[in-house]
């Protein structure tokens, strides 16, 4: 049985994810038929959430290749997923071949599988891929790498009320009902100008796309729709989501990449509350 009350994590460790925001946003996601996702990343709204029905989207088709998988294969897929999960393939050598075979993979099962090993066998939680579209995350060296197994239960289980969809966000916007919610979570702008994207896919996602994705959620508004944009708490962004009411908290963040440097930095909600239409 589904436990609504009890806020689950995700089965992918995931840079940026959500699971421990989840609170914050909620309180910004009206009541609704449906939920749409156009980045849902590691899915923790998805999985904190309870609407009858949700559209979960992601650029990476990898991503939610993975979780059609999970929804419709899980018993299966949890048998075989967890055999990479052992001593010998915890090692730096196998770690190489496995990513090896990924990136060569044209095999959908077999590049899922692999998705989830290489996650959670990856260095800090990263996803990315260079230019020619190869999964590049070093290893990362943990001592003995957790299996997700009652969270892919969990996730297959109220996947059963979800369509994943692997477009672009400006597509699956567009085509939203206007009975829907909509929680964006884009690639966040950088806090300096030395700090990068993190790439989660072959395309990027520059500047002109976080005004954009704005600009889509005014036109939603419009329509009626509610839209909930998360990002950084910048000059930048307070000046994309001039038209949204503004939500600002503190949270805690790493800046440093052994974990060890955390300061506290500013999380934005950007909230275009859709007014019911007659």
């Amino acid at each position: 049985m589904l436990q609504p009350e009890r806020k689950s994590r995700a089965f992918l460790k995931w840079a940026g994810g959500k699971y421990k925001l989840v609170d914050e946003i909620k309180q910004h996601l009206p009541q609704a038929d449906i939920l749409i996702e156009p980045f849902v990343g590691a899915a923790s709204v998805f999985l904190n959430t309870n609407y009858a029905h949700y559209q979960l989207n992601d650029i990476n088709a990898d991503l939610i290749n993975l979780y059609q998988i999970v929804k419709s294969r899980a018993e299966q897929f949890i048998a075989d997923a967890s055999s990479t999960f052992c001593d010998s393939s915890n090692q730096k050598n196998s770690y190489l071949n496995l990513r090896q075979q990924f990136n060569q993979s044209q095999d959908q099962y077999e590049r899922a599988i692999l998705f989830l090993y290489l996650n959670r066998h990856g260095y800090n939680g990263l996803c990315r891929y260079n230019l020619s579209g190869k999964f590049n995350v070093p290893f990362g060296s943990y001592k003995k790498p957790y299996f997700p197994l009652e969270e892919l239960w969990f996730f297959s289980e109220k996947a059963q009320q979800a369509d994943f969809v692997c477009s672009s966000y400006q597509q699956v916007m567009e085509q939203a009902p206007k009975n829907a919610v909509i929680y964006c979570d884009p690639p966040y702008v950088p806090l300096s100008k030395t700090a990068s994207f993190t790439s989660y896919a072959k395309q990027g996602f520059n500047l002109d796309d976080q005004a954009a994705l704005a600009n889509q959620a005014e036109l939603l508004q419009q329509r009626g729709n509610t839209v909930v944009i998360s990002n950084h708490d910048t000059t930048l962004t307070r000046k994309i989501y001039h038209q949204a009411k503004l939500h600002s908290i503190q949270v805690n963040r790493s800046i440093s990449q052994n974990g060890a440097g955390r300061k506290k930095v500013a999380e934005l909600f950007a909230v275009y509350k859709g007014h019911k239409l007659k």
